[in-house]
């Protein structure tokens, strides 16, 4: 619990665009699932955040803080594709149709902001991830 707390303190201390950005993601991917949690887009979305929190817990225990991170929104590859084969079938005609849309577009960025994010990391910018000054 204590590295959960830890993990949630760096992400509350980033700077504002990027705390935004990280409160969009869970809010998308952690609580939208739960008003759709019957179909099995939600279920899969649910499942690939918590793995994917579970794998950067894990790297944060063992790096801290750094861009590497990124590699926990793995688990979003199958599913963005995944679910790209399954929005024409949904469209954007109910509400359920506009989350997973929503989910979609948002998961991509995060997956490109991520790719950059890695391979900075791999190159050698190893530095913990820039905070909010207090």
């Amino acid at each position: 619990m204590k590295l959960v707390i830890e993990f949630m303190k760096s992400i509350l201390s980033m700077k504002p665009p990027w705390l935004v950005w990280v409160a969009g993601l869970m809010g998308l991917n952690m609580v939208g699932p739960l008003f759709f949690i019957q179909t099995p887009e939600a279920q899969a979305v649910l499942a690939a955040t918590l793995a994917g929190a579970i794998f950067m817990m894990f790297l944060f225990s063992r790096y801290g803080f750094v861009r590497l991170l990124g590699l926990g929104h793995i688990f979003w590859v199958p599913l963005v594709v995944w679910l790209w084969g399954r929005s024409s079938e949904i469209g954007l005609n109910t509400t359920f149709g506009i989350w997973l849309t929503s989910v979609l577009v948002v998961n991509i960025l995060s997956l490109i902001i991520d790719l950059i994010d890695v391979s900075l990391y791999i190159r050698g910018d190893r530095r913990p991830m820039e905070i909010a000054s207090s």
